[in-house]
């Protein structure tokens, strides 16, 4: 058996789209290109507008927070609910109080509600 540690301390910081107080931590990768990790965002952090490079599926798994499409409207989610961003479609992601979410990218990758 192996203990793994997915919190703030073990994750890399996300420096990139202007992002604040934000954490990355990956999981696996399959042998198809798939990424599972957690995203950390700390109290009044965020992860800043980006395009999402293949299709994503966000799960808030701790805390809450919010989304925001290319519409600009905002969407609040608590643990256990998610969004599923299409490959190229813009976004932004962020909390007032912090959370923790589980994302998973794949080129492939479907969801099935």
């Amino acid at each position: 058996m192996e203990v793994f540690n997915f919190g703030v301390e073990e994750g890399n910081k996300i420096h990139n789209y202007d992002s604040v107080s934000a954490f990355y931590s990956k999981i696996l990768r399959t042998d198809e290109p798939t990424n599972i990790g957690f995203i950390n965002i700390e109290k009044d952090g965020f992860v800043g507008y980006h395009e999402a490079p293949v299709q994503q599926l966000f799960v808030v798994v701790q805390g809450e927070g919010w989304v925001e499409g290319e519409d600009g409207k905002r969407v609040m989610l608590k643990g256990g609910e998610g969004v599923f961003w299409r490959k190229g479609e813009g976004h932004i992601s962020g909390s007032e109080t912090g959370l923790t979410a589980l994302v998973v990218q794949s080129a492939n990758l479907r969801v099935t509600p």
